[in-house]
């Protein structure tokens, strides 16, 4: 019996086909919901958390600008890909399989090429993505060892139906641009109706106390004291933390347009148990050093914590950070008790705020939390929320209290 008879008449390889399509389906569609979640959340409370560790990092994905295509996430085609091989599952048919066969490999190289450019590139992997690598390649393992083949023995030089890839190309490129319609709303609902419902959220936050202890380590100061500057804000951030670079790029377009208006603490919190004992497991391995090189010597905080963001990926090794801190003269710092002693005082002022989770003994439990204006942000959002927050913030400093909400809103 030929191969492709094989896969079209038995149960037992048509029954995995069609798992690895819902597989690929599934895993496609939940990369693509995160990739909204992430980049464009529709209130102050859905900001995106996907990260189990350093390098299992969903966020780093979405965040990259790989992850969409002309507007387009590129979870769509993966999504598609899927259907048909399911269908191809369903619906057993010569054509289907010769047609399918060569997406399936060509979509594997892609895999291989997104994989690659994770691991290398942004130093992590989305466990979502893995899924459809998993599933992917469990749809070429089937249609090498069950797929159709030509007198050449290799499924994937089989000759595709013009028909069936035709109809692909319409149905997948139809949907593409249904997708692009919706990216293009979220994306100019940002600065529009949900920025105007992020500020009331914001302003509806309960207003917490200023810690403590002020962190002596500013990354912006406008005022000579922290509490007279329009826009206030205390960033509890790991240097290692992706969510957090994340945030520094937004900080830093902030930073520039609200010049003179702005003071920003940097509050070390680095999610790793060595110093850190609110975490029960080393999230950022490393976190701990890089905290206390920068918390060394306050005259060389802004150079190094700079440096670390500029090569976030190259510090999460053990001879990049040895070599920064031969650089900057910091070595002293890993022994050093007084140093331990104030990146401690400084995470435990988290104890401070009521817990914001079952799970959690107190608030500031993950990283990055923001303190802005006596209003606790956990997590980041898109630049355009950011940005309006900080505007009516502003607003509010220059009219006072009369009644600026309103005119915000009608204006804004």
């Amino acid at each position: 019996m030929e191969a492709s008879a094989r896969l079209r008449s038995a149960a037992g390889p048509r029954s995995a086909l069609f798992v690895a399509g819902v597989g690929m389906i599934v895993s496609s569609a939940m990369t693509i919901a995160h990739f909204f979640a992430a980049n464009y959340p529709v209130s102050i409370f859905q900001g995106s958390f996907c990260d189990i560790s350093a390098f299992f990092n969903c966020d780093s994905s979405a965040y990259a600008s790989i992850s969409a295509v002309a507007g387009m996430p590129i979870g769509w085609f993966g999504l598609m890909l899927g259907a048909l091989v399911a269908l191809g599952a369903v619906v057993p048919s010569r054509d289907l399989d010769r047609t399918t066969a060569p997406l399936v490999a060509l979509n594997a190289v892609g895999v291989v090429a997104l994989a690659l450019y994770s691991v290398l590139g942004l130093g992590s992997l989305c466990l979502l993505c893995s899924g459809y690598y998993l599933f992917s390649f469990l749809a070429v393992g089937l249609y090498w060892c069950y797929g159709e083949r030509p007198r050449s023995r290799s499924p994937w030089l089989a000759r595709p139906s013009v028909t069936h890839l035709a109809v692909f190309g319409i149905a997948t490129l139809g949907g593409a641009v249904g997708v692009r319609l919706y990216h293009d709303a979220r994306q100019e609902a940002q600065s529009g109706g949900v920025a105007t419902r992020v500020v009331n959220q914001f302003f509806n936050l309960p207003t917490v106390s200023t810690p403590s202890f002020l962190s002596p380590f500013w990354k912006v100061r406008s005022t000579a004291r922290f509490e007279d500057a329009p826009l206030r804000l205390i960033e509890y951030a790991d240097l290692l933390c992706s969510d957090c670079l994340y945030l520094n790029t937004q900080l830093d377009r902030l930073v520039e347009e609200f010049a003179g208006k702005i003071n920003i603490v940097f509050q070390f919190f680095p999610l790793e148990a060595k110093c850190n004992d609110v975490v029960d497991k080393d999230l950022h391995p490393g976190a701990c050093d890089v905290t206390w090189m920068a918390a060394y010597d306050s005259t060389k905080f802004k150079a190094i914590h700079d440096e670390i963001i500029a090569n976030f990926r190259a510090a999460r090794t053990p001879e990049w950070r040895a070599e920064l801190a031969r650089r900057y003269d910091v070595e002293a710092a890993l022994e050093d008790s007084s140093t331990h002693a104030l990146v401690e005082r400084i995470i435990r002022t988290g104890v401070e705020y009521e817990k914001t989770s079952d799970q959690y003994s107190h608030g500031i439990r993950s990283t990055p939390t923001l303190i802005l204006n006596n209003r606790m942000i956990i997590g980041t959002f898109p630049y355009e929320q950011l940005r309006a927050i900080f505007q009516a913030l502003v607003d509010r400093h220059e009219q006072g209290d009369r009644s600026f909400m309103e005119n915000w809103v009608d204006g804004g």
